[in-house]
């Protein structure tokens, strides 16, 4: 798959199909957007954290890239373009999904001390593998922990240290200095791993966190939901497998092991994608007068 934040990057076919989309070609958009899409699904997830509400909010990143893709002059790269779009959106958006009730640490800590230890479902009660469901829950919970921190953290360490793009690329899209960015990535990591350090069992075994310990209880609370899996599955790729070409520093071995966690999360595909993009392209056709054939 494309990974639009490698350092070095070519953006060769990108520009012939936005040529060929400006002439017309719905084809060459639709293949256009594909590349883009998921990695801007993404992000969506990790800043609303449920999946229908990342749907949406990819949604209105698109229609503003396609209305405005009459104006790329080409003065930037096109992944600056894009995802400044994206970026700025996402950064000013309405609450939605996970946001609606803000978390703090402490709040989220509270949440999770308060879901008592039972013991896994019996494999006869439920429609999955137990396994699955135990993942969904790390998946779930880690996830979740993203939303305690603020917005520009929570998209700076998206993209510095899940994506692993540089502090040169996410500068630019950010649209802040080098330095900045780095400092900005810096302290997210410290906020986030600091919690884990203190309350997660996956980073630090004398911390009673388990999860394991909190399948059945998350699923009793309706956070997990055994019969619609909002994130494991065993066909999914890891985040790590299509960022590898990334450069991204760890700042210690200890990052580099908080790090891993939010790796080795799925890399997530948006439903029936191309089913809705053509839905979309659609209702920006008729409500923009586009001619695409």
């Amino acid at each position: 798959m494309h990974n639009p934040f490698a350092e070095v990057i070519d953006e060769s076919t990108d520009s012939k199909l936005i040529e060929q989309a400006r002439n017309g070609s719905r084809e060459a958009l639709e293949k256009l957007i594909l590349r883009h899409q998921a990695w801007i699904y993404n992000i969506a997830v990790r800043m609303v954290f449920h999946p229908e509400d990342a749907e949406e909010v990819t949604q209105e990143v698109l229609i503003k890239a396609i209305t405005r893709l009459s104006t790329f002059q080409g003065e930037s790269q096109f992944r600056t373009w894009l995802y400044r779009i994206t970026t700025n959106h996402v950064l000013n958006m309405k609450r939605r999904g996970g946001e609606r009730d803000p978390q703090t640490f402490s709040s989220y800590a509270a949440a999770i001390n308060d879901t008592p230890d039972l013991d896994l479902p019996d494999p006869n009660t439920v429609p999955v593998d137990v396994p699955l469901l135990i993942e969904e829950a790390k998946i779930s919970c880690t996830t979740g922990m993203l939303l305690c921190l603020d917005r520009t953290q929570r998209l700076i360490f998206t993209l510095g240290e899940i994506f692993g793009t540089s502090d040169r690329v996410g500068s630019e899209i950010m649209e802040m200095s080098v330095d900045n960015f780095r400092q900005c990535l810096s302290r997210a990591r410290r906020d986030l791993y600091q919690f884990m350090h203190g309350q997660c069992g996956l980073v630090n075994s004398q911390n009673p966190c388990r999860c394991p310990k909190k399948t059945k209880g998350f699923i009793n609370a309706g956070h997990v939901d055994p019969e619609r899996l909002q994130f494991a599955s065993e066909h999914l790729q890891q985040v790590k497998s299509l960022a590898a070409g990334t450069v991204r520093s760890i700042e210690s071995a200890l990052d580099e092991q908080y790090s891993a966690i939010f790796l080795e999360h799925p890399f997530l595909e948006p439903k029936d994608s191309i089913t809705w993009l053509r839905r979309l392209l659609d209702q920006v056709e008729f409500k923009n007068g586009l001619h695409l054939n």
